[in-house]
């Protein structure tokens, strides 16, 4: 492997590799970390199945259109990704989650005349359709929930009768969700180890799953695995008000969709999830 990846970044590149490190990676292909032959320090992502075009045009997108801070694309294929190296670690001080609130704060600020994006992506290897919709709700109804409760329950992960009451769910979003005043661009997959931090600084958000989304949807997500604390929504409320009930129930809602997601990938006890999140709704 390492001496077709040095083949394959000569020819992309025409540089070669002094030395191959791998790196712990994301659900997308293996990940090294390559010193090139001037000690120059890059990743490079490796994907047999050939989704990594998908990333890389990504991280391209959130480079052109936002002030976001990710990894510069050296060279982009569907077998190979090729980025700049990012000084930092997925540990977060408070001085580091209130950059990254001002950081989330300006990308919610970028707006599209729809929700969705111009391809579909990907959020954790798994296909990720967006669609043009001007209707938020029926955007999150279809392309979210249905969409990838139905990819677990093809998938054997997700029991026909959990499913059935997520429909039912689905369908009466409007008790708890409402339309939002501009679909907002958002990274799609703000955890732990896709924020990089140094010295009190966000210096890279890396695995993104971009679309325009409702801004809470990615807050939400933030809360499901302990992303940030408690200075990050006081530095970003002071940017963008949330309106009451935030906390109380629309997070539980929208991450839903992280966890089907996580039911697809993994089954068992995100499941269980689900099911408490829908019963807590009188699902």
């Amino acid at each position: 492997m390492r001496r077709d990846l040095s083949n394959a970044i000569a020819a992309a590149l025409d540089r070669s590799a002094r030395a191959v490190q791998p790196l712990h990676g994301g659900c997308v292909g293996e990940v090294y970390r390559i010193t090139l032959d001037d000690d120059t320090r890059i990743v490079a992502k490796v994907d047999d199945l050939g989704r990594l075009c998908c990333e890389g045009d990504m991280l391209r997108y959130l480079a052109a259109h936002s002030t976001l801070p990710v990894p510069a694309v050296l060279h982009s294929s569907p077998q190979l990704l090729l980025m700049e190296f990012v000084e930092g670690e997925s540990h977060f001080n408070r001085a580091a989650e209130r950059h990254a609130a001002e950081l989330l704060a300006a990308l919610h600020g970028i707006h599209a005349p729809a929700f969705g994006f111009e391809t579909s992506t990907l959020i954790g290897g798994l296909h990720q359709p967006n669609p043009w919709n001007t209707s938020w709700l029926e955007f999150f109804r279809e392309q979210r929930l249905l969409h990838m409760g139905g990819e677990a329950l093809r998938a054997g992960r997700m029991p026909q009768r959990l499913y059935a009451r997520l429909e039912k769910f689905a369908g009466r979003l409007d008790k708890w969700l409402s339309e939002p005043e501009h679909p907002s661009l958002i990274h799609g997959d703000v955890w732990t180890t896709n924020v990089l931090a140094h010295n009190g600084r966000i210096t890279g958000f890396i695995d993104p799953a971009v679309y325009y989304a409702h801004p809470e949807i990615e807050l939400a997500f933030t809360t499901l695995f302990g992303t940030f604390g408690s200075a990050f929504f006081e530095r970003y409320r002071e940017l963008r008000p949330l309106k009451p009930g935030f906390f109380e129930e629309r997070r539980d809602i929208y991450n839903l969709y992280p966890l089907l997601v996580h039911v697809r990938l993994f089954g068992g006890g995100y499941a269980t999830s689900v099911d408490q999140t829908l019963n807590r709704f009188g699902y």
